[in-house]
């Protein structure tokens, strides 16, 4: 198949930016790789509150089911914050595409790139050599969707449910991808004191008698949180809940020292959904001096996961990858004394380098 739809939905604060960069991307792949790619622009967050007075209009759902990916950018700032849970860009909009794609697992990878490993929180640790690792994080079920959720003025109720099934589809994924990479998976919970996580370590470890040749290990999110910072090399691939996976991945942006580093896919059973790990920034917004690099590596999980072209997405890592080397970095991964680049020359010179690789 060479023929891709492709919805992009840029949503707010730097989101627009960084997802430019990335289109430019997917553009030189169309063109060298032979490929016909159809994107699609629809509205989602804030950018779409402001225009449509609602956080994910009817279109754009449509739009989304009708594409072979959806590519994400950002949603949410504080123009919007005041508005009632529903509305906000972050539950009425992001959580409910979510809900609307049925997208039930999360991919966030974390690869600290030798060329980095000196602006690294643990670069004077021995434990800062090889860090590679997947948290694979549960998305569509836990404390953010289960009910009664409720608030009042004297208390405020969000209910945490897990049942079998969720937990075995979650831990087959992850199972699946421990076998392409070091055989080795952790799950996290606190089954010490939660009856969900109970059930969870329980349906994990019976899922593990399927995959013999994987190592299974089993910490509470405590220990783990502790753990990725201590020694993060031990980890591969960590399986956990919604609210801890939440948690834990965001933790990992600092191995990298940037959330810019750090991309994401949600899969889902038909469609799959791909966004970088960090937020909108709306600080930096519309300064070009954002960090690219994770939305442009969410395209490149868009061509591993969604698409099976791998070695497409082995390209745009290396191409990241050399431009790190070479010293072409936006201003939060430089080095005291480097000139940054701002995020279209990342993302021109980006493009400049996958032309001269392929």
């Amino acid at each position: 198949m060479n023929n891709y739809t492709i919805c992009v939905l840029p949503g707010d604060g730097i989101g627009p930016e960084i997802v430019d960069q990335a289109i430019k991307v997917l553009k030189v792949i169309g063109e060298i790789y032979g490929l016909n790619i159809n994107i699609k622009n629809g509205l989602i967050g804030g950018a779409a509150i402001d225009k449509t007075d609602t956080p994910l209009p009817k279109d754009t759902i449509k739009l989304c089911k009708e594409s072979d990916a959806v590519l994400l950018g950002s949603v949410g700032g504080p123009k919007w914050d005041n508005l009632p849970p529903e509305k906000r860009p972050e539950r009425g909009g992001l959580l409910k595409l979510r809900e609307e794609l049925e997208l039930f697992a999360n991919i966030r990878p974390v690869i600290l790139f030798n060329d980095l490993k000196n602006i690294s929180p643990l670069s004077l640790s021995e434990n800062s050599e090889n860090i590679d690792l997947i948290t694979i994080r549960e998305l569509s079920s836990g404390i953010y969707f289960g009910k009664p959720k409720k608030i009042t003025e004297n208390s405020g109720i969000d209910t945490m449910v897990y049942r079998k099934e969720e937990v075995k589809k979650i831990a087959e994924i992850a199972f699946k991808i421990a076998l392409k990479r070091r055989r080795k998976i952790c799950s996290v919970d606190k089954a010490n004191v939660l009856n969900s996580s109970l059930l969870w370590r329980k349906t994990v470890s019976d899922v593990s008698k399927k995959y013999p040749t994987v190592q299974t290990e089993h910490l509470y999110i405590d220990n783990a949180a502790m753990q990725m910072i201590l020694n993060p090399s031990q980890f591969d691939v960590i399986l956990t809940s919604n609210l801890f996976g939440d948690i834990l991945s965001d933790e990992s942006a600092a191995l990298t020292n940037s959330l810019g580093m750090l991309p994401s896919a949600s899969l889902g059973d038909e469609i799959n959904l791909f966004e970088p790990a960090g937020g909108s920034a709306p600080d930096i917004a519309g300064k070009n001096i954002a960090n690219p690099i994770a939305q442009i590596l969410s395209l490149a999980m868009m061509f591993e996961y969604s698409f099976g072209k791998k070695n497409i997405s082995d390209h745009i890592y290396a191409s990241v990858k050399n431009l790190i080397g070479e010293n072409i970095r936006t201003a939060d991964i430089c080095s005291t004394g480097e000139k940054p680049v701002s995020t279209d020359k990342f993302g021109d010179l980006l493009c400049e380098d996958m032309r001269e690789t392929f």
